[in-house]
C-alpha cells in the first residue's frame, strides 16, 4: 500500500511533518511505513520558462540557441531538442542545480546530476531545459509529455515559480506494511484517519453529496444475487450522456504518485475511489448487457471466458461470475470481460460496487492464474457498507468532472447486514493489561479520534464495521496502548502467580536421547521429511513392503521431494555417505526426527507422525558399540527391566547376521545392525555402517524418571565365576535368561567378562564366562543356599546343550 502526503494532508490539511516524522509516528503507532520516497530529492534551481526567441546555432545544425524568461532574468541556453517553439513554458534547469537523471527512463542517477554553465560548440548556454525523464518521472505518469523532447507546460503556467510544485513532484511516497487484519488501511482514507489521530489533528474525510436527476435507476437494470454468501452486497448506479476525456490533474498527480497510469476521466475515477476507500469498482457499456440485467452466479463447469486482457479463461463451478441475461460479463472481483469493456463509443455506462467473499476470491484468483489489483483488496475481505460510499462518491466524481449525467437511486441488494461490533468497556482491566493509569476520558478520546463511538448507558464501545479486528477487551486495549504511546508506556513487574515452567514428559526423553547420544560421542544431524519414492529400492525393501505406502506432496519440489518418509534410514546413510565421501574418518550421527503413517490411501485424515531416534556411525565402534549406547538409554530413562534381542528382524537393508529387532517388555521398540553391504555400496559407504532405529512413542511409554532409594546394603555378597562351553549358535541372551529366571531371591547381579573360541575349543563352540553376584537384604548367606542357586542354573544350561568348561 502506497500513499503521497500531499494526498494524506487533503483529509488532514493541518498536518505538518517532515518524511522522517511521520515515518518514525506512524509506525510508532501501528501503522507501519515500510519506506518513503521523496520525490524531488534530486531536483534542485528547477523554475517554469518561457521561451522568448529562437535562433539556430551558428555551428551546428541540430542545435538551436534559445532566450528563455525564468522570472527574475533571462538566460540563453542551448538545446537539441526539436518540439520546442517560441512562446512555450519549458522546465528550466539554472545554473547549479541538479536534474534526477538522463534522458531515458529509468536512468535515475543516485544524487541527481549537478548542471553547470559552459559552452555547446562555441555558445554560452546557462541552463538546461528538461525532459519529464529527467525530472525523475516517465510518460506513463505524465502521459501528456512528449515521446522524445522537452515538457510543455500549460498555457497557464506562472513563469519564474517552481516547476517541480507545478508537476507535483515536491511530494513524498510512503510504502506501508499493512496487516491483512487491518483492511481499512488499505485506502487513502483509512491511512488518513490513523495519520489524524496519531498527530491529533482534524480529520476532515471526503464530503459525498447527494447525486443523481430524477429518474429511477431501477427502470435501466435490474440485479439479481443467487448466492448472497459469496456475494454479501451489490450495488449498482447508471451513468449517461458519457463524455470520455483526460481526467484533471490534480487527479493524475494523485493517480501518478501511487504508481497508476492516468488514461481517462472514467478510467481514473474508478481507479482513484478504488485507492481513496479501497473499494474496487468496475463500469460495464450498459448498451453490451443483455436485458438489462446483471445476475451475479457461480460458472458453469467448463465454462470458457475471455477477460479484458484478450485471454480466454476456463472456470469451475466454484468461481463467481457477473452476468447478464444471456451471459457472463466478468469475473467477479477479478476482471471484467471484453465482451462488456467501456470503449470511446460509451453513451451509458453501469457502475459496480460490490463485497465479495474474499476466501472465494483468492481461490477462484489462484485457479485461473489471474491476480489484480483488486482481486488483491477483495481477498482482504472488504466492510459491504462502505461500497454504497465509494460509488457515490464515484458519481459525485462524475458530475464535477462533466464526464456524464447520473441517473437518480442506486439498485442495491443487500443480503444479511453487517452491523457495528459491541464490545464491553472497563478502563481498570484496560489499564491492568497494560501496566498503566489511563483515565477513562482519555481512552475514549482515543477511540473517538479512530472512529470508535461509546454507549455509556451500556457501557460498550461500537466499533464501526470497517474495523474488523475489534471484538473483545484486549482488542480496545491495544487501541489505546497506540495512541498512548507504547514508548509511554512505564516500566513494571509482572504480577500474578508465578509457576515453575518445565518440559513435557515426551520432551524430557527426548533430551535425555540427546544427550546420551552426544556423551557417547554422536553429533545431532537434520533430514528432510520429503524423499524420494526410489528410496525403498535403494534400500531394498520388497514391493509389498508397507513402508512404500506414503504420502504423496500435492505440489513437489520435484520427484526427489514427492513423498513424506516412512523411514528415517534414507536421511541417516545419506548423511554417512556424504561425510564418507569427504574423507571424514570417524563419524556418529544421529537424529530425531518424524516419520509419517498413513492410515488410508488415498488420505482421508492426517497421517500417523511417530518420532524415531535415529543413529548411524562408522569408522571406530561396532555392532556391540551401539548397543551399548541403546542399553545406556534405556538406564538413564528407567527402563530397568531387562531388554532382549531378536536376531530374526528381517530387515532387508540389514546384513542378514548382523541385526536384531529390541525387545522390551515384550514389546518390539527398535532395531539395530550392520548396514548391508550392498545397500551401502549403493550409498558409497565404502566400509562397514552400523545404525539403530528407536520408534519414541514406544519408548516414551515405557520410560519413567521416578527413583526409588535403596538402601547400602548391610551384607556382605557372594560371587561365583562359571565358564561354561556352548554352540556357537546360543546367544549370550539366552544365557543370561536362564540365569535370571533360575538364579533366585538372592541373585543380585551377573555381568559377562570373557568369550573365546579358538584352537582349546572344538570347532562350531565358543567358551563364555559369567561372574554372578548373589546377596541377602536380611543376612549373610550361607554357601549351601548359594550352591543351591547355582545349581538350579547349571541344570537349566545343561539342558541347552551347555556344559562348564573343564
Amino acid at each position: 500500500m502506497n500513499t503521497s502526503l500531499s494526498w494524506i494532508k487533503a483529509y488532514v490539511p493541518e498536518l505538518d511533518v517532515t518524511a522522517q516524522e511521520y515515518t518514525d509516528a506512524m509506525t510508532l503507532s501501528g501503522t507501519k511505513v515500510e519506506g518513503y520516497e521523496v520525490l524531488d530529492a534530486d531536483l534542485d534551481k528547477i523554475v517554469i520558462g518561457q521561451i522568448d526567441k529562437i535562433e539556430k546555432h551558428p555551428d551546428a545544425d541540430k542545435l538551436i540557441v534559445c532566450q528563455v524568461n525564468v522570472g527574475s532574468e533571462s538566460v540563453q541556453i542551448v538545446t537539441g531538442a526539436n518540439n520546442v517553439h517560441e512562446g512555450d513554458k519549458v522546465p528550466v534547469v539554472l545554473d547549479g542545480g541538479r536534474v534526477a537523471g538522463g534522458h531515458e527512463p529509468g536512468s535515475r542517477v543516485a544524487g541527481g546530476i549537478k548542471i553547470k554553465k559552459g559552452k555547446l560548440r562555441g555558445i554560452e548556454s546557462r541552463g538546461m531545459m528538461c525532459s519529464i525523464e529527467e525530472l525523475g518521472s516517465n510518460r506513463d505518469m505524465y502521459p501528456e509529455a512528449p515521446e522524445e523532447g522537452i515538457y510543455i507546460f500549460p498555457a497557464d503556467a506562472e513563469v519564474g515559480t517552481s516547476a517541480v510544485e507545478a508537476l507535483g513532484l515536491n511530494d513524498v511516497v510512503f510504502e506501508y506494511e499493512i496487516t491483512s487484519n487491518r483492511v481499512d488501511c488499505f485506502s487513502v482514507v483509512g491511512i488518513a484517519r490513523e495519520a489524524a489521530a496519531t498527530f491529533r489533528k482534524e480529520f476532515r474525510p471526503p464530503v459525498v453529496t447527494e447525486t443523481g436527476n430524477d429518474e429511477d435507476v431501477n427502470n435501466y437494470i435490474k440485479v439479481t444475487v443467487q448466492d448472497n454468501d459469496l456475494c454479501p452486497r451489490y450495488c449498482a448506479r447508471v451513468v449517461k450522456n458519457i463524455k470520455i476525456g483526460p481526467s484533471p490533474k490534480w487527479m493524475q498527480r494523485r493517480l501518478a504518485s501511487v504508481g497508476i497510469r492516468p488514461i481517462n476521466n472514467l478510467v481514473d475515477i474508478t481507479n482513484y475511489v478504488m485507492e481513496e476507500y479501497g473499494q474496487p469498482m468496475h463500469a460495464y457499456d450498459l448498451d453490451t448487457i443483455a436485458e438489462r440485467e446483471i445476475i451475479v452466479r457461480t460458472a458453469a463447469k467448463g465454462e470458457k471466458f475471455t477477460t479484458l486482457d484478450g485471454q480466454e479463461r476456463e472456470m469451475d463451478e466454484s468461481v463467481l461470475m457477473i452476468c447478464d441475461g444471456r451471459k457472463s460479463i466478468g469475473i467477479a472481483g477479478i476482471m471484467g470481460g471484453e465482451n462488456s469493456m467501456i470503449t470511446d463509443d460509451v453513451s451509458t455506462m453501469l457502475f459496480e460496487a460490490a463485497c465479495f467473499d474474499g476466501t472465494n476470491i483468492r481461490r477462484s484468483s489462484k485457479k485461473i492464474g489471474l491476480r489484480t489489483d483488486a482481486s488483491g483488496k477483495f481477498e482482504k475481505g472488504l466492510d459491504p457498507n462502505n461500497a454504497q460510499a465509494a460509488i457515490d462518491r464515484a458519481c459525485q466524481l462524475v458530475e464535477e468532472l462533466g464526464a456524464g449525467e447520473v441517473v437518480g437511486g442506486m439498485a442495491d441488494v443487500y443480503g444479511k447486514k453487517k452491523e457495528p461490533v459491541r464490545v464491553p468497556f472497563d478502563a481498570d482491566e484496560i489499564n491492568s493489561l497494560l501496566g498503566t493509569n489511563i483515565s477513562k476520558e482519555e481512552m475514549l478520546g482515543y477511540f473517538e479520534m479512530i472512529g470508535l463511538s461509546y454507549d455509556e448507558a451500556a457501557n460498550e464501545v461500537i466499533a464501526p464495521t470497517f474495523r474488523h479486528d475489534l471484538f473483545r477487551i484486549a482488542d480496545l486495549a491495544e487501541e489505546v496502548a497506540r495512541f498512548y504511546g507504547y514508548d509511554n508506556i512505564p516500566t513494571t513487574l509482572p504480577r500474578g502467580e508465578a509457576t515453575t515452567g518445565k518440559l513435557s514428559f515426551k520432551l524430557r526423553v527426548e533430551e535425555v536421547a540427546r544427550d546420551i547420544a552426544e556423551f557417547c560421542g554422536f553429533s545431532q544431524g537434520m533430514t528432510y521429511s520429503f524423499e524420494s519414492p526410489k528410496v525403498f529400492d535403494k534400500l531394498k525393501l520388497p514391493e509389498d513392503s508397507p513402508l512404500r505406502r506414503t504420502v504423496e506432496i500435492m505440489n513437489p519440489l520435484g520427484e526427489d521431494y514427492s513423498i513424506m518418509r516412512t523411514t528415517s534410514l534414507n536421511g541417516m546413510l545419506t548423511s554417512l555417505a556424504t561425510n564418507y565421501n569427504r574423507r571424514n574418518k570417524n563419524v556418529r550421527l544421529y537424529e530425531l526426527g518424524n516419520i509419517y503413517l498413513p492410515g488410508t490411501l488415498p488420505l482421508t485424515e492426517l497421517p500417523e507422525e511417530r518420532m524415531q531416534f535415529t543413529l548411524g556411525m562408522y569408522g571406530e565402534g561396532d555392532f556391540f558399540s551401539m548397543k551399548g549406547v541403546i542399553e545406556e538409554f534405556f538406564e538413564k530413562i528407567g527402563m530397568h527391566k531387562k531388554e532382549t534381542y531378536d536376531p530374526n528382524a528381517g530387515k532387508p537393508y540389514l546384513h542378514p547376521g548382523r541385526q536384531a529387532n529390541i525387545i522390551y517388555d515384550g514389546t518390539v521398540v527398535g532395531y539395530l545392525g550392520e548396514v548391508h553391504p550392498d545397500v551401502a555400496d549403493i550409498y558409497g559407504i565404502g566400509t562397514k555402517a552400523y545404525v539403530a532405529v528407536l520408534d519414541m512413542p514406544e519408548i516414551t511409554e515405557r520410560a519413567s524418571f521416578d527413583r526409588k532409594y535403596t538402601g547400602i546394603a548391610r551384607f556382605p555378597a557372594v560371587t561365583r565365576d562359571i565358564s561354561m562351553v556352548m554352540p556357537k549358535e546360543i546367544l549370550a541372551g539366552q544365557v543370561e535368561e536362564v540365569i535370571e529366571k533360575k538364579g533366585g531371591a538372592y541373585l543380585e547381579s551377573y555381568a559377562l567378562f570373557d568369550i573365546y573360541e579358538g584352537s582349546q575349543i572344538k570347532d562350531g563352540y565358543k567358551s563364555v564366562a559369567y561372574s554372578i553376584v548373589f546377596r541377602a537384604k536380611d543376612k549373610t548367606l550361607e554357601d549351601a543356599e548359594v550352591t543351591e542357586a547355582m545349581g538350579r542354573i547349571l541344570k537349566a544350561l545343561e539342558g541347552m546343550g551347555i556344559e562348564l568348561r573343564k
